[in-house]
């Protein structure tokens, strides 16, 4: 599974309603932490968002750590990533995203995610890509 930035903001300090890492810790979402990848670029957003909202280069630093231990981290310059997010592009306008969603096609993968223009595309994702996409509540309910 890849799971978007969103997810990873809370290891920076950074609150957010959806904390999958700590629903995870908790028992309330049945998945094994092991088998969670990130793409690179979430390494940047996460970054981009912690200088944005002025949280600490040690805080920041930590979060990026615990990352790198913990996760697989697919890199966002592979080739068929590279290719795959420029289709995407006439799709979803956030470069970003695209980079994300098509990390998780490229290494076919369930792409767990908060973003609604993402999840708006769900249909076609999974018609075109065959692209599961979940989100934090589907994930609760199971």
């Amino acid at each position: 599974m890849i799971i978007d930035t969103t997810y990873l903001l809370p290891l920076s300090r950074i609150g957010v309603d959806t904390n999958l890492l700590k629903a995870i810790d908790e028992g309330k979402i049945n998945i094994d932490m092991s088998k969670l990848a990130v793409s690179s670029i979430s390494l940047f957003e996460l970054q981009a968002k912690a200088a944005k909202l002025g949280v600490s280069t040690n805080h920041t630093n930590e979060a990026i750590d615990v990352i790198s231990s913990m996760f697989r981290v697919e890199p966002f310059y592979n080739k068929e990533v590279v290719d795959i997010s420029f289709e995407l592009l006439k799709h979803i306008p956030d470069y970003i995203d695209c980079i994300i969603v098509a990390t998780a096609i490229a290494i076919d993968e369930v792409l767990i995610t908060e973003d609604t223009k993402i999840i708006d595309k769900r249909n076609f994702l999974k018609e075109r890509y065959k692209l599961h996409i979940s989100n934090y509540k589907e994930l609760v309910k199971k």
